[in-house]
């Protein structure tokens, strides 16, 4: 997410703003490959950072919702070609987690200006589809809104009280 990751949270497409990046006590990014292991160097990187920031007690929830996040972007927001080519698997998806006083942000970026459609679960033993469920049921809120540069993708985000 680069130089651009303090401006990633405004303006939102649904809802306020929920915290200043201003004031964030802490923020980190990685950028992860076109790939589904992508999924667990997200979590991964979650987990490693939430310890670091002594959140321990908020490590499963988060990094479960970081899951849904990038799996998402990787299932649905990249071009039908992008996934496991290594020419698209630079930046592909990026994760940014920004630590305020009483609140975390956990941020996904991919390359679809396309919205997330949170699907209705019928079946809770499918094995697909409840990604965004899950996110809205671990998270206080969630939402997501266009990166700042025109044509450059999506930030979905989800918030949570620590």
């Amino acid at each position: 997410m680069g130089t651009k990751a303090l401006t990633m949270l405004e303006p939102l497409r649904q809802g306020p703003p929920p915290l200043d990046s201003a004031f964030a006590s802490a923020a980190v990014s990685c950028t992860l490959p076109a790939r589904y292991e992508a999924v667990r160097e997200a979590r991964q990187f979650t987990r490693a950072t939430l310890s670091r920031w002594a959140l321990d007690h908020r490590i499963d929830d988060i990094a479960l919702v970081t899951s849904e996040l990038v799996t998402n972007a990787l299932r649905h927001a990249l071009p039908g070609d992008a996934l496991g080519n290594c020419e698209s698997a630079e930046n592909a998806v990026g994760l940014h987690l920004e630590r305020h006083r009483s609140r975390l942000v956990c941020a996904v970026r991919d390359l679809s200006a396309k919205g997330p459609v949170a699907r209705a679960v019928d079946d809770f033993a499918a094995e697909s589809g409840r990604g965004l469920f899950l996110v809205d049921s671990f998270s206080e809120s969630w939402g997501w809104h266009p990166t700042p540069e025109p044509d450059q993708g999506k930030i979905v985000w989800a918030l949570f009280a620590l």
